[in-house]
């Protein structure tokens, strides 16, 4: 008798984003180790300066392998940056612009909610 898998769900509060690539759903998340991996690729100095490289919207190709490489890896998925330049999303080009952009969105801006244990901001 086949048992049905149960299948992990992008969570937006933890910085997880799904998307399907290569025909396969996966989830990426900019995990700390994901965050200091591309720290070190992009020669930032830190957080700060990573996000405002990425806030200027002018990324190029290596860029995007980079930042889906380390959100696949975040995510659980075992693949290089190799394997990740030759992967396919619908859409091409723009397809991979728009999950690299909603993972960095999610990672650097969160979801606009206050985590548990965090307080409100004031209205």
């Amino acid at each position: 008798m086949a048992r049905a898998m149960t299948m992990h769900r992008a969570n937006r509060r933890r910085g997880e984003v799904e998307a399907v690539i290569d025909g396969e759903r996966r989830i990426l998340c900019l995990t700390l180790g994901a965050l200091a991996e591309l720290e070190t690729a992009f020669a930032a100095d830190s957080l700060a300066d990573l996000g405002q490289r990425f806030s200027g919207g002018r990324l190029r190709s290596v860029d995007l392998i980079r930042i889906l490489g380390a959100g696949l890896r975040g995510g659980g998925n075992a693949f290089d940056d190799e394997d990740v330049a030759v992967m396919t999303v619908d859409g091409g080009l723009p397809g991979f612009a728009s999950i690299a952009g909603e993972l960095l969105a999610v990672t650097f801006a969160g979801t606009g909610e206050p985590r548990k244990g965090s307080a409100a901001p004031d209205p």
